[in-house]
């Protein structure tokens, strides 16, 4: 069954997740609704075809999501010390060191005592970081855009008009209030 008939299914059929979750043994989660499950699944299939589509039309992006992000970090928040990227990123800071490492031996990044404590890392885009992230960015419109392009004008009009909630759903999520509840709903 495709993920587009999953979705309407459940739509249409009054799906309850948590019901599904008892019935495989799982105890149900009461945050958990047939909206986030969907969601959940859609965005990880859109991710995953659109990595998997990207490394096969474009052979040369072979930049790993997690140096992906790290740059995406460093174009939103200029030249960042490692620790407040590692918060940024939510990873230990020795991930974040290595990711750095690999990044300025490609001459993407570059890594800089800050000016104000020379024990402390400063990491900024080079300009070839600059083109990659570009380039990376390039890359996934044209990928998207292409697979709008086969979309029916119905359903065009329905991911137009869900960008916005979609952004919106974005800042939640990134959000540190949320990380706060979910810490909160982890220890009842």
């Amino acid at each position: 069954m495709s993920l587009t008939n999953i979705v309407a299914y459940r739509c249409c059929q009054g799906y309850d997740v948590r019901m599904a979750s008892t019935a495989a043994g799982t105890s149900p989660t009461p945050a958990m609704s047939v909206e986030a499950k969907t969601l959940t699944e859609v965005v990880t299939r859109l991710r995953r075809a659109l990595r998997t589509s990207i490394r096969t039309d474009y052979p040369w992006e072979s930049l790993p999501m997690a140096q992906v992000e790290l740059l995406l970090a460093l174009d939103e928040h200029g030249s960042v010390r490692v620790g407040e990227l590692a918060s940024l990123l939510r990873l230990a800071p020795n991930t974040v060191s290595g990711l750095v490492q690999v990044l300025v031996e490609n001459g993407l990044v570059t890594r800089a005592p800050d000016a104000s404590d020379r024990r402390v890392a400063v990491v900024a885009l080079t300009a070839a970081g600059h083109l990659k992230l570009d380039d990376w960015g390039r890359a996934h419109e044209h990928r998207i855009g292409n697979a709008l392009d086969r979309l029916g004008p119905d359903d065009r009009a329905t991911v137009s008009a869900a960008l916005p909630a979609l952004a919106r759903l974005v800042d939640h999520l990134a959000s540190p209030d949320l990380d706060a509840a979910a810490a909160d709903d982890r220890t009842v």
